[in-house]
């Protein structure tokens, strides 16, 4: 049987139940298919169940802690991870819930649970259904990346995904992978009370920040007795009665670590292999992300491609841009545009990380002349009041235009108060008109005007 709708979407992430919302208050009729969970990557496994965990623990943490503080805990403090997983588990499945209450509430929008596959440009197959419109929005998503590396297959591993089943504390965890997904989970476990260790290929960490944020990011973990193995060229596993071996070649330290459990976050792929694009047209490039236009259009006329799967941005925040840029082009007679966004993410450990823009690198890169202005956290009265001094934050920007050109906040609530130098950045405004703010003390924000008022020129680079 052969179903007409106006538009068809695939997938239940975080563009997918938005732009259903739009298109059928424009008076569309509409499919959604999904063929697991609702929500998508952010909601079942990613975001949400993450930084649920990094809120307990940062409870566990601070406990620890509390001496500090002049606080007596009588008793050694513990976690019991089953109850940590009940809790995440309980988020997760409310949010998860919310999206489908919604979607299945939604008038003239049919959800159709299964595998979609294109058999042509308008044309959707899932199961022994036919799905037919003019347009088709692909909201698939992506996976963790897994890559051929020797002895993989001798051993039980982890993905970001599947540790989330975990309700027992690891005797030693070995992460795979030292930027953003490896991190988290790093720091998650070792204040849980299990050893960690992190490989990383590269010689630092989180490779494309700054190397004083990288390092700073280093000494963060370690300080907390996380292990840090650089410059692991060669990375190999085997079987093992503990759990597994990983073999490093590193430039310092033991040529092995042996973990009782595995963790590879090494990276991201598409969910694009098994959509049958090749059925409809649609273009992807070497790793699988479809190509699409400054407005997410596909190659195929109807057809574009939203979240992860388009290779334009790799975040829960840009996902809903992408949303955003589909509904105001085709319902709002709008012109936007994915390089009209200025890149903005987090990295959640504990300080987080918030940046925005061009690292201190790119900008010095670019040849204009610059301008930049740092803090310690230890300068910052709400991060003393707090005993949280860790980090710092920097700001370059354009000496002539005085416009901000990135920022670097690693430190207490560094994720929050990025926004005010994002907003600054979107309203195209120089950063003199933030300079003479009056904010509120004590905040960790109130610096930022500080740091403006003290910014210094940049030596040109060295040729």
């Amino acid at each position: 049987m052969n179903q007409l709708f106006d538009a068809l979407i695939i997938g239940a992430g975080q563009a997918g139940p938005s732009l259903a919302g739009r298109l059928t208050t424009a008076g569309m009729k509409v499919a959604l298919i999904e063929r697991h969970l609702f929500g998508g990557t952010c909601v079942n496994t990613g975001c949400t169940p993450t930084k649920t965990l990094v809120a307990s623990a940062y409870a566990a943490h601070l406990a620890r802690r509390a001496a500090d503080y002049g606080v007596v805990i009588s008793s050694e403090v513990g976690v019991d991870m089953k109850r940590v997983k009940a809790r995440a588990d309980a988020v997760v499945a409310a949010s998860r819930n919310g999206v489908e209450t919604w979607l299945r509430g939604m008038d003239r929008l049919t959800v159709v649970h299964g595998q979609a596959r294109f058999e042509g440009a308008d044309t959707l197959r899932v199961g022994d259904e036919l799905l037919t419109a003019p347009r088709i929005f692909i909201n698939v998503g992506g996976r963790a990346q897994v890559p051929e590396m020797p002895g993989l297959q001798e051993i039980d591993y982890l993905t970001n995904t599947s540790i989330l089943a975990l309700d027992v504390l690891p005797r030693h965890l070995v992460v795979v992978g030292g930027s953003y997904i490896g991190l988290e989970f790093a720091q998650i476990y070792r204040r849980f009370g299990a050893e960690v260790t992190v490989v990383e290929k590269g010689p630092r960490l989180v490779a494309r920040e700054d190397e004083d944020v990288s390092a700073a990011i280093q000494e963060i973990l370690e300080a907390e007795g996380v292990h840090i193995r650089t410059n692991a060229e060669c990375i190999a596993f085997a079987s093992h009665p503990e759990g597994a071996i990983v073999h490093v070649d590193c430039i310092k330290g033991t040529p092995q670590v042996i973990g009782s459990h595995v963790l590879l976050a090494v990276g991201r792929r598409p969910n694009t292999d098994d959509l049958g694009l090749d059925c409809a047209g649609v273009a992807t490039d070497a790793r699988g992300y479809i190509k699409v236009d400054d407005q997410l259009r596909t190659n195929v006329p109807g057809i574009w491609a939203l979240g992860d799967c388009n290779g334009r941005g790799a975040f829960t925040h840009t996902a809903y841009n992408d949303f955003e840029i589909v509904s105001a082009n085709l319902l709002d007679s709008a012109e936007r545009r994915v390089c009209d966004r200025i890149p903005a993410y987090a990295l959640y450990i504990d300080p987080p990380l918030g940046r925005v823009g061009m690292t201190e690198a790119q900008a010095r890169a670019s040849g204009r002349p610059l301008l930049m202005g740092i803090r310690q956290m230890t300068q910052v009265s709400r991060a003393i009041e707090k005993g949280e001094t860790q980090g710092f934050i920097k700001i370059v920007a354009d000496a002539e235009t005085k416009r901000i050109l990135g920022a670097a906040i690693l430190g207490l609530s560094g994720d929050e108060v990025i926004h005010g130098l994002i907003d600054m950045m979107n309203a195209d405004q120089p950063y003199t008109a933030l300079q003479w703010a009056v904010p509120i003390h004590p905040t960790v924000s109130e610096l930022i005007p500080t740091v403006l008022g003290q910014m210094q020129p940049l030596p040109p680079p060295v040729k």
